[in-house]
């Protein structure tokens, strides 16, 4: 899951295996599978960075494992 930032500065965490697609509008729109949309503060840039850094840590910690 990633961190977060709605305009309301509310933070929410987002399991980025539903992102279906990100839409600069010119605030972040943030689309999932199931359609439903949340508006961030947080950059394009910045959600596509969380998103690596989250994978990447997964893929380390199965590494581990195996």
């Amino acid at each position: 899951m990633i961190e977060l930032t709605r305009v309301n500065d509310t933070i929410f965490y987002l399991n980025c295996n539903e992102i279906e697609r990100i839409e600069l509008i010119p605030e972040t729109a943030i689309i999932l599978l199931n359609g439903k949309t949340y508006i961030v503060k947080n950059s394009v840039e910045e959600v596509i960075d969380k998103i690596i850094k989250f994978n990447q840590k997964i893929n380390v910690n199965r590494r581990c494992v195996d």
